[in-house]
């Protein structure tokens, strides 16, 4: 056994694929699948089953998991520190995060990490924000972000609020308006999160006090699903300031929503230690680069 098979084995859990592991670490399928299996040899146990053609985690698997992270994770920190002696700009730094920043808050940021970092890698893992908060309860990464409520052991880094705008098409009445308001919205097919979510419960509360009926099309999961079906005509959606910027570019238009919204999430770590030298340069970057975004982007001036 070495370091390759734990590292097949880490990414195969954390990704939910041989797959995805081959992809998050540069490698075919089928050499994935050859490191599992000797790994599985030599431990004499099954670490994984395929059931109605899903992979699923057996109980083994899942405590040797533990493990396997623990000893990655040291060998990784000693690896950083031997560079770190050497005066090298290098490090490893894992990332989990839900579907919307992952594809359109994170990218440049973490692209402008790794111009200061050369030799750094970044293993970034993309999951639903219940998901990632589990991730962290076997410390999986090393920064996350997920919807709150984030539960010790985890430390909150930071909670971030980004104002929401309504997004409708650009041929659609509302275009024009300054301002949309749930009495625009009266009646019309709209697309929100899951009716438990506290977006859309503050939503319901808005449209309520104007007396305006929320008439819902779609429940969705994610704000890039409700930016996708308004572009295919399927109705109109609220969604943070940050995604509206990417349907933007591609024909939507984006306007102030009164009563004002916001979309709520927390930057935390999975555990409270200090962070190496990459994670904390990334938090400072991630700070300023989505502050700028906001202050530059919100419709809000006030």
């Amino acid at each position: 056994m070495d370091t390759r098979h734990l590292e097949a084995f880490r990414a195969v859990i954390e990704t939910g694929s041989m797959s995805a592991a081959a992809t998050l670490l540069a490698k075919s399928q089928p050499a994935i699948s050859n490191l599992i299996t000797r790994l599985e040899d030599e431990l004499g146990v099954s670490l994984f089953e395929r059931k109605k053609g899903r992979l699923q985690v057996t109980p083994e698997a899942t405590l040797f998991y533990e493990e396997a992270r623990r000893t990655l994770g040291v060998l990784e920190r000693t690896r950083q520190v031997a560079r770190d002696l050497k005066g090298l700009r290098s490090g490893t730094l894992s990332l989990a995060s839900q579907p919307g920043l992952a594809t359109y808050a994170l990218p440049p940021i973490i692209a402008r990490l790794l111009t200061r970092w050369p030799d750094g890698t970044v293993r970034f893992i993309t999951r639903s924000s219940p998901t990632v908060r589990d991730l962290g309860r076997i410390e999986a990464f090393d920064i996350g972000f997920a919807e709150h409520p984030i539960e010790s052991p985890a430390s909150v880094i930071e909670t971030i609020e980004v104002p929401c705008v309504c997004m409708v098409p650009a041929d659609h009445p509302l275009a024009a308006e300054p301002v949309i308001t749930p009495a625009h919205l009266d009646d019309a097919p709209f697309i929100s999160l899951y009716a438990d979510h506290f977006l859309h419960e503050a939503i319901e509360r808005a449209f309520a006090e104007q007396s305006a009926r929320l008439r819902m099309a779609v429940h969705v999961e994610f704000f890039g699903t409700a930016c996708a079906l308004v572009m295919e005509g399927v109705g109109v959606t609220i969604v943070d300031v940050v995604t509206s910027l990417h349907f933007q570019k591609v024909g939507l238009v984006a306007r102030p929503f009164a009563p004002r919204l916001s979309y709520r999430y927390a930057m935390f770590q999975p555990a409270p230690r200090p962070l190496s030298r990459i994670a904390r340069e990334f938090v400072e970057s991630f700070r300023e680069h989505n502050a700028a975004l906001i202050r530059e982007h919100s419709p809000y001036r006030d």
